[in-house]
C-alpha cells in the first residue's frame, strides 16, 4: 500500500483542511505515510501518532524523530479529552476491532468543533488499489469476498459509522490517486510479503496456486509501464 498511501496522505490532508498552528493525531499510523505529511504541514512537535503494532511504532519513530508515537489500539487512545484540532485515520477503520468505538474515541480526544476524519479504499465498489488482485482471485475462488465486506469499504458506510459514534458528519468526499508501475513485478512483489489480507491469501497458496494467480493478475494489467487509479471513501466530521 505504500505506493498508494503516500499520495493518498497528501490528498487526505488537503481534504481535512490541515493548516499551520493545528495539533494533530494520526490514529493507526502504520509506518507513517500520513504522519509524515502532517509533519511537513504542522511540524513534528504538533503531531502525535498511535498504532497497535510494535513494528510499525518502531518504524514510525525511526522515520519521524520528534513525533510522539505510542503503541495502542484506536479503541483505547492514551490521550485526554479535547487534546487535538485534527484526529485522522487513514486506511484504518476497516481493520478496527470495533469501528464505532474507535471513531468515538477519536471524537473524544478532538477539541469541540475539531475535525475527525477517516478514509478507506473502495474495496466494495471495485475502485480500490487491490481490485485487479481480488478479481483474479475470484477466477479460482468465486466466493471469496476479498476485502469488500470490511467496514467502511462501501459508499456511505464510513458516514454511517461516524454518525453511530456520535460524530456530526460534515462531508463525505471521494479521494482518488494515480500510481505508475514501471514493471509488473514491482506491482506483484509486495503481495508475496504476507502483509494484509491480500498478502495472507498469497501466503496460503501452494506454488502452483501462487503462479496461477500471478498469471491471472498479469493478464488483467496493461503493458508496462502502467498507471493505476485508486479511490478511497472519506468521512469528515465534527466532534
Amino acid at each position: 500500500m505504500g505506493r498508494f498511501s503516500e499520495p493518498l496522505a497528501v490528498t487526505f490532508a488537503e481534504a481535512a483542511g490541515v493548516r499551520a498552528g493545528q495539533r494533530a493525531l494520526d490514529v493507526g499510523c502504520g509506518p507513517g505515510a500520513l504522519t509524515a505529511r502532517l509533519v511537513e504541514l504542522l511540524g513534528a512537535a504538533a503531531v502525535y501518532a498511535v498504532d497497535p503494532s510494535p513494528t510499525f511504532v518502531a518504524a514510525a519513530r525511526e522515520r519521524l524523530p520528534g513525533v510522539d508515537v505510542r503503541q495502542c489500539a484506536a479503541e483505547a487512545l492514551p490521550h485526554g479529552e479535547n487534546d487535538f484540532d485534527l484526529v485522522l485515520a487513514q486506511l484504518v477503520v476497516h481493520f478496527m476491532a470495533d469501528p464505532v468505538l474507535g471513531l468515538r474515541e477519536m471524537g473524544r480526544v478532538a477539541r469541540p468543533g475539531g475535525t475527525v476524519g477517516a478514509c478507506v479504499w473502495d474495496h466494495a465498489g471495485g475502485a480500490g488499489p487491490l481490485a485487479v488482485f481480488w478479481d483474479a482471485v475470484r477466477d479460482s475462488d468465486p466466493q471469496h469476498p476479498g476485502e469488500a465486506d470490511l467496514p467502511g469499504t462501501s459508499a456511505g458506510h464510513l458516514g454511517q459509522l461516524a454518525s453511530a459514534a456520535g460524530l456530526v458528519v460534515v462531508d463525505q468526499p471521494t479521494l482518488t490517486v494515480d500510481v505508475t508501475f514501471p514493471t509488473f513485478e514491482e506491482w506483484w512483489q509486495p503481495f508475496t510479503f504476507g502483509v494484509g489480507p491480500a498478502g495472507a491469501y498469497v501466503a496460503g497458496l501452494d506454488d502452483r496456486g501462487r503462479e496461477a494467480l500471478r498469471r491471472a493478475c498479469h493478464a488483467r494489467l496493461p503493458d508496462e509501464p502502467f498507471t493505476l487509479s485508486a479511490t478511497a471513501w472519506c468521512v469528515l466530521a465534527r466532534a
